[in-house]
């Protein structure tokens, strides 16, 4: 992916970085941080640690910027409805299993405000919500 991102985009005012995000320490600070159906994806064990990276990510007044959703299909709720593992299946057959926290806006706002965040998260059509925020 990142591959044809770069052949598609081509500029130099992007740089694409190939890392466990985890295990990432970011080289310098920036203005905003987006990140795209990610948040659902990030083990609640981990929640904290992952804001830690964006607050070291962000220049002093930064602001951040989201979008996710809580779309899980009962099909994929192999542990039950209250789980966050869920299991996918490829075209082909297979399957995978993946984090998928099913995520209210609200309760992402309280997780994320719990941490020390300024935040509003608000849910647009469908199981999409959206939020932005500062610290």
């Amino acid at each position: 992916m990142l591959a044809l991102a770069r052949r598609q985009l081509a500029s130099d005012r992007v740089r694409f970085v190939h890392a466990d995000l985890f295990a990432w320490e970011p080289d310098e600070r920036y203005d905003a941080v987006f990140f795209g159906f990610w948040l659902s994806h990030v083990p609640l064990e981990r929640f904290a640690d992952f804001w830690h990276l964006v607050a070291r990510a962000l220049k002093p007044r930064g602001r951040f910027a989201f979008v996710d959703d809580a779309f899980r299909t009962p099909d994929e709720l192999i542990d039950g409805e209250d789980s966050s593992t869920v299991q996918r299946r490829l075209n082909d057959g297979t399957a995978f299993r993946a984090v998928k926290v099913p995520h209210t806006a609200e309760s992402l706002q309280g997780l994320i405000e719990d941490l020390g965040w300024e935040v509003e998260v608000r849910r647009l059509t469908g199981p999409f919500f959206w939020g932005e925020g500062h610290r």
